[in-house]
Order: structure tokens, then C-alpha cells, then sequence
């Protein structure tokens, strides 16, 4: 008997399912609605997709060890991806000041657009031939309220088949995964099947992005990523900017602003804006530079979680990843690292029971929320401090959190060993616990060794290449 598994959704968290998956069963159908590109290109149901994607260290890890052959860190690099050390590679400010640059380079993340970094992981998926693509949209699914058997899809005529009529087309499954991003309808289907209470949370910060593309001038190759971090502790919207390195010797450069500090679309405003941050050092950088695009702005930004785990009667034969389990924030950077991390319970659940083992789901449902929990932590407990945030405000708890994530960032501009743990918590290597340690603890209640630097860290080779791309005499 063929043992399937259905994974609603072929974007990032999708792949990364059915990769998980292929040493369980014999076949991985991908359902996805949007027409998917031959190459590195964008598309319509990605509303993301053309802003900045930072994978960190602890994503790129999971993603290896789900996705078979050929490295998937050497894959990306290959077609054009570039590896940032966090502690040698990347300017950081901060509302304390800026991060120092060490001998130490820390972990690293990937870097590139989110057209490249899908395109690469799809090839290496689909170069498995029990997962393949099938062009449509789940619209329901069977089973009932103890176990799901499968999903209603669009039909070949275009009919969703909802009612069940003769148009109906239906994919029995062993598994299904709802990997079906933002706009999943996994709440509404359980609701038809009998199950109820699934608890959202939804922290809206109005966070716009905006993001423009432009060719790295001649010399500037090696500068290195820059970002100009938001203040959360300000009483006032948050605003950023960052310059980061692409494929094909390209810069994407993305601002991000919450409700009331919201970049504009224009190019004029758009440098304006850059110049306006607490420090214009990305805008003297990109006004000397040649754009590719023009500005290209979105707003699906919010912080979304359910909470599948605490349901007590849910169904088996059903997981829920990525984007449909919780979405962030994207200036954080977490939400590719989390699905794959998520991704990464669900293949040592299989892989160990098989795809229908009873109490599967349960323990799926319960890793992939812990992989949630410290990058929500992080989302929200800096959203929730901008003024117009809608969906939550800081409590008793939460200020405390904030008084000592204040102390710990600041001294983190001049300790290494603070600087270290953030990034390790950030990239996700380690849980929050890791910022408690003894040797994070102490410098964090006693100060920095060494003040923040007042000036952006350059080189003097970085210097030059400011001093000639500078167009505004800042």
C-alpha cells in the first residue's frame, strides 16, 4: 500500500515539510496555487518576497539536515548567496550605539534574495522523486474530528469541489501538513470537521517595509552589511534601514517603519528617509549607487499566532508548519529559521514512528511551538514597546524582561561575550536561557568593558568607499 502525504503550500516551509517527510513515505505531493518559476524569480503569493531575508545560522543548520545531497549552504553560495559573520562581518547600530567588530566572526547567516534562496531549495527538493508539485488549492479537508484522511482540492474544471459535488477532486493522505503561509483557512476546515478553540494572538506593530534594489558600485564589494536597528524604547514609531548583499553583485536595501513612522514609496522620500535615521550612514552609502528598481513596498507584517498546542482533541493526520503555525515580524529576521526548525520535529517524528503513528501530531504540535516560542518572545516583546502597537501592551513581566534586554543589548556593544550570546539567541543556536548564564549574567549587571563605539566601526578601506559614494556631504 503507497503511503502518501499531502503539504499544503510549496513555498519555503512546504519544501522543507516534504523533504522531512521522504524517508517516511513513498510520495510527497506539494499542493500549491500560484504558478512557481523556472529560476530565481518572484512571485505573486509571496507579498514578502521582495524584501530583505536574513537565514541564520540555526535555520540554515535545520534546513541541512532535512534537504538531502549537496550541502545546502554551498548550493546558495554557489549560485550567488553570501555568508555574513556576525561578529567580523556586519555594522550593526543599535539605540545604544554601534556594535564593535571582533577578531571572533561568530555565527553566520546567508544572504540573498528570497527568489534565490526558494528557487535553490526547491531544485534540491524536488531532486527526490517521490515529492513532486501539483498546480491547485486545498479547499477542504476529510476525515473527521478524530483523524484526518486527506484534502479537498480544486478540481481540473476550476470548481473548489467544496460541496462535495461532482467536481470535488480528493487526495487521500497518511499525513497532511498545512504549510499554506499567512492566509491559511486550517481554522476554518477544522471547524467543519467538528474542532474548535484554537486560540490566535494577533501583535500589530503597522510595521511597512519598503525596498529598493541597486547594482554594488565598482570597489564596494566587500563592504559589509550595514543595518540601523529600530529603538523600541523610544516612546516614538520605530524606524530602520539596512544594506545587504545579494546575488548578481547586487544590493537590497529595505527600510522598515511601524505605524506612524512608515516609509515612503517615492525615491526622493525613500533617501530621504535613509538620510533621516539616527545615523544616515546607509543612505551616504546608496546615494552614490545605481538603482535597479524601483520601490517596492507591503505591509503583511503582523505578529500571528496559534496556538494548535494547547488544543486538547485535535486531529490526527494533520500538522501545521510556518507561516500557518505563527508569522513574525520579518525585521527580525526568524521566520525561515523557525519553519525549518519546525520542519526538523516533524522529520525525527516520522522517521522514528512513521506518518501515521498515533499521537504524531500531538508531538509535532508540541516541538514546532517550542521552536515558536523564543522567536515570538523576541517579536513580540520588542513590538508590543512601539506606541500605535495594536494587540498587546507591555505588562508587569514584560517590563522586566525589557529593563534587563535593555541592560544586556547595551552592554553587548562592548562585551564579547554578551555580544556572543545575542547572536547565538538571535540565530537561533540557543534558547533564551543562553542570556542568563553566569558569563552573560555578570557583565550585564556590571557594564561593558568597553563603551559603545560612537562612529560606525570601518575600516579605512570602508572609509574610502564611503567618502566616494557619499552624495549628500552628510
Amino acid at each position: 500500500m503507497t503511503r502518501r502525504a499531502v503539504v499544503i503550500g510549496a513555498g519555503l516551509a512546504g519544501l522543507l515539510a516534504a523533504a522531512a517527510l521522504t524517508a517516511a513515505v513513498d510520495e510527497v505531493v506539494l499542493l500549491e496555487r500560484d504558478d512557481l518559476p523556472d529560476g530565481p524569480e518572484h512571485r505573486k503569493g509571496l507579498p514578502q518576497g521582495r524584501h530583505a531575508h536574513l537565514l541564520m545560522a540555526g535555520g540554515l543548520a535545520a534546513m541541512e539536515e532535512l534537504v538531502p545531497g549537496k550541502a545546502l549552504g554551498e548550493r546558495l553560495l554557489a549560485a550567488g548567496a553570501h555568508d555574513i559573520p556576525l561578529g567580523s562581518g556586519m555594522l550593526a547600530r543599535t539605540p545604544d550605539g554601534w556594535h564593535r567588530r571582533w577578531r571572533h566572526p561568530g555565527p553566520s547567516m546567508v544572504t540573498c534574495s528570497r527568489a534565490l534562496l526558494d528557487w535553490v531549495v526547491r531544485t534540491a527538493v524536488l531532486e527526490d522523486g517521490r515529492v513532486t508539485i501539483r498546480r491547485g488549492g486545498a479547499v477542504a479537508l476529510t476525515g473527521d474530528a478524530g483523524r484526518v484522511r486527506g484534502v479537498r482540492v480544486t478540481a481540473a474544471d476550476g470548481t473548489d469541489g467544496a460541496d462535495g459535488g461532482d467536481g470535488a477532486d480528493v487526495l487521500d493522505a497518511d499525513l497532511v501538513v498545512d504549510a499554506s503561509g499567512r492566509g491559511t483557512r486550517v481554522l476554518a476546515w477544522l471547524a467543519e470537521l467538528g474542532v474548535t478553540g484554537v486560540r490566535e494572538r494577533t501583535v500589530d506593530a503597522g510595521l511597512v517595509n519598503a525596498t529598493r534594489v541597486y547594482r554594488v558600485p565598482e570597489g564596494a564589494e566587500r563592504f559589509p552589511l550595514t543595518v540601523v536597528q529600530a529603538d523600541p524604547y523610544a516612546a516614538r514609531p520605530g524606524r530602520s534601514g539596512m544594506v545587504l548583499p545579494i546575488e548578481d553583485g547586487q544590493w537590497m536595501v529595505s527600510l522598515a517603519g511601524t505605524r506612524g513612522g512608515e516609509p515612503p514609496a517615492d525615491p526622493d522620500g525613500f533617501l530621504s528617509y535613509l538620510l533621516d535615521l539616527p545615523d544616515p550612514l546607509v543612505g551616504r552609502l546608496v546615494s552614490g549607487a545605481e538603482p535597479l528598481t524601483g520601490v517596492h513596498v507591503s505591509r503583511s507584517t503582523s505578529n500571528v499566532r496559534r496556538y494548535v498546542e494547547k488544543v486538547r482533541d485535535w486531529p490526527e493526520g494533520l500538522v501545521v508548519l510556518g507561516d500557518a503555525l505563527a508569522t513574525f515580524n520579518p525585521a527580525y529576521g526568524q521566520g525561515m529559521s523557525v519553519a525549518a526548525l519546525g520542519a526538523g520535529v516533524l522529520a525525527r517524528e516520522v522517521r522514528r514512528d512513521g506518518p501515521a503513528a498515533p499521537g504524531l501530531a500531538r508531538r509535532v504540535r508540541r516541538g514546532a511551538a517550542r521552536s515558536v516560542e523564543a522567536a515570538w518572545a523576541v517579536a513580540v516583546g520588542q513590538d508590543v514597546r512601539y506606541p500605535a502597537t495594536r494587540g498587546g501592551k507591555p505588562g508587569a513581566a514584560d517590563q522586566l524582561v525589557a529593563a534587563y534586554t535593555r541592560r544586556m543589548t547595551r552592554t553587548a556593544t562592548g562585551s564579547y561575550p554578551v555580544a556572543a550570546a545575542l547572536w547565538d539567541v538571535t540565530s537561533l543556536l540557543a534558547g533564551p536561557g543562553r542570556v542568563l548564564r553566569p558569563g552573560v549574567l555578570l557583565p550585564t549587571l556590571t557594564g561593558a568593558a568597553l563603551p559603545p563605539a560612537a562612529e560606525p566601526p570601518l575600516t579605512r578601506e570602508e572609509r574610502e568607499v564611503l567618502r566616494g559614494l557619499d552624495r549628500v556631504g552628510v
